[in-house]
C-alpha cells in the first residue's frame, strides 16, 4: 500500500509539473504576442501621427508661401478679418493664413483650369473675351472665400440670435433656484447642444474661461466679440451694470429675454411680410405665363380657325 501510494504522488506530482510548464508557456505566449501586437499597434500609430504631421506641415508651408500673396499689410484689416472668422466659428490659430492661401490659390487655379478646358475642348474665347473671361474668373477666386466665411458668419449669426432667448430662459431659471450666475451659464450650455450648438459651444467656452479664473465680465465681453451679435453685447453690459449697482440679476435676465422675444417676434414679421414681395417676380416670370397660355391658349386658337376663314372670304 506505501509503494502504491508513493507513486501515486509520484505520478500526480509528474503531472502537474508538465500541466503547469505547459500552461506558463501557453500565456507567456499569448502575453508575447499581446504585447507584439501592442507594439505593432503603438508603431503604426506612431507612422500614422508622424505622416499626419508630416502632411500638415507640408500644407502649412505652403499656405504660407500663398498666403503672402493675399495678406494685408494693415494691422487693422487683419483683425477685423480675424474677427470675422471667429464669428463664423472659426478660431483655429492657422485659420488666417489658410483663408489667404485659399484666397491665393482659387485666384490662381481658377484661371489656370478655365484654360486648360477650354484648350482640351477647342472652344478657346478669341482675343479680349479670354482675357475678361480670365480676369472674372480670377477675381472669383479671390472674393469666393469671403463669401463663404461671409454666409458662414450670416447663418452663425442668425442660429445664436434665434436661441439666445431660449438660453436666457434657462439662466433666468438656474439663478432662482440658487444657482449662480457662472453655473447657471454652464447648465444654461448643456441644456442648448441640441437647440442651437453653437451657442452651446460659445457658453462652453465662456465656462471654460470662467474655470481657469478670468474675470466674468472679460469672458462675457469675449463672448460678445466672438459671436459678432448685438443683443449678445447689450446682455453683457446689462449684466455687468446688474452687478455693479447690486440689482437682482434674474429681473435683468428676465427684462432681457422679453425684449430679445420681442425682436425675434418682430424679425419674423417682417420676413413674413416680405414674402409676398419676393414671390412677385417668380409669379410674373414663371407661373403666369403658363397659366395664361393654359387659360387663353384654346380660345385664341377657336378665335383664329374662325377668323381666319373669314378674313379669305373677304380678301
Amino acid at each position: 500500500m506505501q509503494a502504491d501510494l508513493i507513486l501515486l504522488l509520484a505520478f500526480a506530482a509528474g503531472f502537474l509539473a508538465v500541466l503547469g510548464t505547459v500552461l506558463a508557456f501557453s500565456r507567456s505566449g499569448r502575453l508575447v504576442r499581446r504585447l507584439r501586437q501592442i507594439a505593432s499597434n503603438q508603431s503604426g500609430a506612431r507612422r500614422h501621427a508622424s505622416t499626419a504631421s508630416v502632411w500638415q506641415q507640408r500644407v502649412a508651408r505652403v499656405s504660407e508661401r500663398l498666403a503672402r500673396l493675399a495678406t494685408p499689410q494693415s494691422a487693422s484689416e487683419v483683425g477685423t478679418l480675424r474677427r470675422r472668422l471667429m464669428n463664423a466659428g472659426i478660431y483655429s490659430s492657422d485659420a488666417l493664413p489658410r483663408f489667404f492661401a485659399a484666397k491665393a490659390a482659387l485666384s490662381l487655379l481658377l484661371p489656370l483650369a478655365a484654360t486648360g478646358l477650354t484648350g482640351a475642348l477647342g472652344v478657346a474665347p478669341p482675343g479680349w473675351q479670354g482675357l475678361a473671361l480670365l480676369l472674372a474668373l480670377a477675381a472669383l477666386g479671390y472674393l469666393l472665400p469671403s463669401l463663404v466665411i461671409s454666409n458662414m458668419a450670416a447663418r452663425r449669426h442668425r442660429s445664436l440670435f434665434e436661441s439666445f432667448p431660449d438660453a436666457l430662459d434657462l439662466m433666468i431659471v438656474g439663478v432662482e433656484s440658487g444657482l449662480g450666475l457662472d453655473a447657471a451659464i454652464s447648465r444654461a450650455g448643456t441644456e442648448m447642444r441640441l437647440r442651437s450648438p453653437a451657442l452651446a459651444e460659445e457658453l462652453a467656452l465662456v465656462s471654460m474661461e470662467l474655470r481657469v479664473g478670468a474675470m466674468r465680465e472679460q469672458a462675457l465681453r469675449n463672448f460678445a466679440l466672438r459671436s459678432g451679435v448685438e443683443e449678445i453685447g447689450g446682455f453683457v453690459t446689462l449684466v455687468t451694470q446688474a452687478e455693479r449697482f447690486g440689482t437682482s440679476v434674474a429681473d435683468a435676465l428676465r427684462v432681457q429675454a422679453d425684449a430679445l422675444r420681442t425682436r425675434r417676434q418682430l424679425l419674423a414679421e417682417e420676413r413674413a411680410a416680405k414674402v409676398p414681395l419676393k414671390l412677385l417676380f417668380p409669379l410674373i416670370f414663371f407661373v403666369f405665363p403658363s397659366l395664361f397660355t393654359v387659360l387663353l391658349g384654346p380660345s385664341v386658337i377657336r378665335i383664329w380657325r374662325i377668323m381666319l376663314p373669314a378674313m379669305q372670304s373677304i380678301s
